[in-house]
């Protein structure tokens, strides 16, 4: 008599580990969850309105345009390109910050008051590619910011009062075409400090976890910033002060040009804008997300 055996239980099979996100996609939901908040269009809005409202106010004033110590702005009239250069000038100290600042003191600060922080960990992220999604997306922003403000400048005064050839610092003319490349690099290098103030909005953001005091943090670092170099004895500090750096981008604008201001504001910023990154980083490694 045959005794029939029976077949071994099917071994089940095992399930395959999920697969962690890369960082570009951790960015990539960084920004489109900044699509979705006021706040983004609230900044650029800003960038647009800005040279909007200052070109508006220079066709309808009368006479002849006063700059005091600006060459450009006694030379507004004949090129447009010469409006870019006075809205970097005037929105370098303020307004471009404020703008980075926006999203850079929310980018974190934003997840701690809605609660989604513990969501985004439990999706096989690690908190490396998270802060660092983070991070990209504040100077992405500002990048933004400033790239708007520049390209709204330029239509508008063109628009206004042509593409000619424009003056630089040095009192030297340059022809349009050269003049719009040299102000499309001044935008490219004030992005080296815009940058250090996003950093430290991340860092703010990270630390206070609350929006409105990483923004108003940020500002107010800056500002203070550019007090300290008109306190006396203290104006020595001037060339290695953040706020300074605003103004780096002018040795572009000379003739030669001067790239002195333009090296010293790499390394300055950086030892603004590293150890705030390297902090960012270490407080969010170690953020307890288990109550939210």
């Amino acid at each position: 008599m045959s005794v029939a055996h029976a077949s071994p239980a099917p071994i089940a099979a095992e399930r395959p580990r999920a697969r962690r996100p890369s960082t570009f996609t951790v960015l990539r939901w960084e920004l489109r969850k900044l699509r979705s908040q006021k706040r983004t269009y609230l900044g650029l809005g800003i960038a647009v309105l800005l040279p909007l409202i200052f070109v508006l106010a220079q066709n309808l004033r009368s006479g002849h345009p006063h700059g005091g110590d600006i060459i450009y702005a006694t030379y507004i009239t004949r090129s447009g390109l010469a409006t870019p250069v006075l809205i970097l000038f005037w929105a370098s100290a303020f307004f471009l910050p404020l703008i980075a600042s926006l999203v850079a003191g929310d980018v974190v600060a934003n997840e701690d008051a809605n609660g989604t922080l513990k969501t985004i960990l439990t999706r096989s992220v690690d908190r490396g590619q998270v802060i660092a999604a983070k991070v990209a997306t504040a100077i992405l922003y500002a990048t933004a910011g400033a790239l708007t403000m520049a390209l709204v400048a330029t239509v508008a005064g063109v628009a206004s009062w042509g593409f000619h050839s424009v003056i630089t610092f040095s009192g030297t003319i340059v022809s349009a075409p050269k003049g719009l490349l040299l102000i499309a690099a001044a935008y490219a290098f004030y992005l080296i400090p815009l940058a250090a103030v996003a950093s430290i909005g991340v860092l703010l953001s990270t630390l206070t976890r609350n929006s409105a005091a990483a923004v108003v943090g940020t500002l107010a670092f800056t500002l203070l910033l550019a007090l300290v170099k008109l306190i006396p004895g203290l104006e020595g500090a001037g060339p290695y002060l953040l706020t300074t750096q605003y103004q780096a981008w002018q040795g572009l604008l000379a003739t030669p040009t001067d790239w002195a201001p333009i090296l010293h504001s790499l390394w300055v910023s950086a030892l603004y804008a590293g150890p705030a990154l390297i902090a960012a980083y270490l407080i969010f490694l170690r953020r307890d997300v288990a109550g939210g």
